[in-house]
């Protein structure tokens, strides 16, 4: 059933056309995606199918009896509003509290707030979890989401993806739809059946008009659009190696000769003229460099029976780290997970040395070059008022990549800076622009250690990709703290988890294995986890289990750095062997097929048919025996 249609609408952000010819529908059961670069316009087309965005011209119609609820990436909440009033407004308790449904929501989202608080009093966080509640528990068929994950943790994230699949699966008017913007990739693979990208429009300058922005349509989730897209650009190749092919024959038959061009025909020259006005410049491509690394010795950073406890005002001390003993080893590549307020950001300055333990001690490697990317970019702010080129020119004026030296002004330009953004001052730059300099000026100062907290803020999914791929490539120590799925089952080899008790444990599991300890704990369960720390059996009063910890350090219990490494070589000897065993199998698949047709009229074919039969069977069995051999090493692992 159709919902919400777009007809030719046109979105100006000042006098600039930002989207323009846009034409779409929104139909009952849709979970749709919205990705795209920062500024492209994802929020104006969001407000705009929400009604509470202005159209330039073209016409938008919304199915009649069709409530919308919208939630933007800023509240318009007053301070002086409660928890409950923000979230049910106008509504007396008795008439939202029996509801199951809306109940289910307070304990997925509010857990830690109280209704009767005042909306002034909150954190950034609790107040984003708020105005989400306020939109999941408004009665609107119409859903849209302006980047929801922000200030979720990855358990959150979890609860939101099992609530929307649960609310929007099916079709009918009643089930009604859902249009999400956001970077968040596990999100929308697990949530999103459509992807509509937003393309940003291109300045073409030399008194050429603007090529305003529009929207490409992909049906599946986030993994199918990826390849769809990769296709797609593929076909552009092609056409745009066709094209190029085009014009240089148009232009070296031009220049054959002043004498003679007088001879040509003017629809030639104006065609030839046509294909050259007609290339539009270059997206400005992001590209995140590779810098040299420092050499790391065999000590990285160890802390050995840390504890770490701040004073509360009432009560007994918040306690952060309870006797933890926990080894990095060179090249070790970890993601951090964790309860909101368990102290994953306090434990990276921990390991960071600007923050000491109150009681144990953190050892440091005597090679150890250590880097960090803050949250909030605070690292810029003392180069707030230099230009892009000159906070780049501050930490190295140049620099070698792959062999070529690059200068500052080269380098902001392979960043995705243009010539004009890169003479912006820094405090003037968006926040995706602040990560990706934040980002290369640390690697320029050549560290083998990194540390990571929530890096995926602000960056679009491709900036992310680009990271994503710089950090595959890290070859010294990788410690990641991030809510996105995605980037830490991609970028680390293993995950540790803060619940707030203390303890650092280990995730052999995965985040999924998180995921389950937490809903074990949320019902009360007792549950066994293995951990870092040195304690023995101890009570989580709050969540109502019992928490078995290990005699030993991750160190004693897991396989030693030398032992992962060639572990680590024999997987990846393995998974070669398989490829190629796999490929094996594909190419006699093929020559059966070939010499099967030959086969009825030669007996010569059919003796090659018994051969390649037994082949087959051979290869099949060496297939089998890899994929053991490679799953066993998988598992030591």
């Amino acid at each position: 059933m159709h919902l919400i249609g777009l007809q030719q609408v046109r979105a100006l952000a000042g006098s600039r056309i930002l989207l323009d010819d846009i034409t779409l529908g929104l139909e009952a059961g849709a979970r749709v995606g919205v990705l795209g670069p920062n500024g492209a316009g994802k929020s104006t087309l969001l407000r705009i199918l929400a009604g509470t965005g202005e159209i330039a011209s073209g016409l938008r119609t919304v199915t009649g009896g069709v409530e919308i609820a919208m939630l933007s990436q800023q509240d318009d909440f007053t301070p002086e509003m409660t928890v409950a009033e923000a979230i049910h407004a106008g509504k007396e308790a008795h008439e939202w509290a029996t509801d199951p449904k809306i109940r289910q929501i307070h304990t997925g989202l509010l857990a830690d707030v109280p209704l009767d608080a005042l909306v002034a009093n909150l954190s950034g966080g609790q107040r984003r979890r708020v105005a989400l509640a306020a939109a999941l528990t408004a009665p609107a068929q119409v859903l849209c989401l302006d980047e929801p994950t922000n200030h979720l943790d990855v358990e959150g994230v979890d609860w939101l993806v099992r609530h929307l699949q649960e609310r929007f699966s099916g079709s009918g008017k009643n089930k009604g739809a859902l249009v999400v913007v956001t970077h968040d990739r596990w999100f929308l693979d697990a949530l999103c059946t459509r992807v509509w990208e937003v393309v940003p429009g291109i300045e073409l300058g030399n008194g050429r008009p603007q090529l305003p922005g529009r929207i490409e349509f992909y049906d599946g989730s986030y993994a199918a659009y990826v390849l769809a897209r990769a296709e797609r650009a593929r076909q552009n190749d092609l056409a745009a190696q066709k094209r190029e092919n085009l014009l240089r024959k148009e232009l070296a038959w031009l220049r054959r000769g002043a004498p003679a061009r007088t001879s040509k025909p003017r629809f030639r020259i104006a065609a030839a003229e046509t294909l050259i006005a007609d290339v539009p410049p270059p997206r400005d491509n992001v590209e995140l460099l590779k810098m040299a690394t420092a050499r790391l010795g065999k000590d990285v950073v160890d802390l050995e029976d840390v504890s770490l406890s701040f004073p509360q005002p009432e009560g007994e001390p918040k306690v952060i780290l309870d006797e933890v003993t926990w080894r990095l080893a060179p090249a070790e590549r970890v993601g951090i997970v964790g309860v909101n307020g368990a102290g994953k950001t306090t434990l990276l300055r921990l390991l960071e040395g600007v923050l000491p333990p109150s009681a144990g001690r953190v050892k440091t490697g005597k090679t150890v070059k250590i880097a960090t990317l803050s949250q909030a970019t605070h690292e810029l702010d003392a180069v707030a008022d230099l230009r892009v080129v000159e906070a780049v020119n501050e930490v190295a004026a140049t620099i070698t990549v792959g062999g070529k030296e690059l200068t500052a002004s080269q380098l902001t330009e392979r960043l995705g800076f243009t010539k004009s953004r890169a003479w912006t001052q820094v405090k003037e730059l968006s926040g995706g622009e602040r990560r990706r300099l934040q980002l290369m000026r640390l690697l320029m100062s050549e560290p083998n250690v990194l540390l990571l907290d929530e890096p995926t803020n602000d960056l679009d999914t491709d900036t992310l990709a680009a990271m994503e791929d710089l950090l595959d490539s890290f070859p010294g120590t990788l410690v990641v703290v991030s809510h996105d799925r995605y980037l830490l089952e991609r970028v680390t080899d293993h995950q540790v988890a803060l619940l707030g008790d203390g303890k650092l444990r280990d995730l052999p599991g995965g985040v999924e294995q998180y995921l389950e300890m937490r809903r074990a704990q949320a019902q009360g369960a007792n549950v066994a986890l293995t951990g870092f720390d040195k304690t023995e059996q101890s009570n989580d009063e709050t969540a109502g289990d019992q928490v078995a910890s290990d005699e030993h350090s991750a160190a004693s219990s897991t396989l030693s750095a030398a032992e992962r490494r060639l572990k680590q070589k024999e997987a990846d000897k393995l998974e070669r062997q398989l490829q190629k065993a796999n490929q094996a199998v594909e190419k006699l698949h093929a020559k059966l097929e070939e010499v099967s047709a030959q086969a009825m009229t030669s007996e010569k074919a059919q003796e090659q048919l018994a051969q390649l039969g037994r082949d087959l069977q051979a290869a099949n069995e060496q297939v089998e025996e890899l994929e053991m051999a490679w799953l066993e090493a998988a598992a030591e692992l």
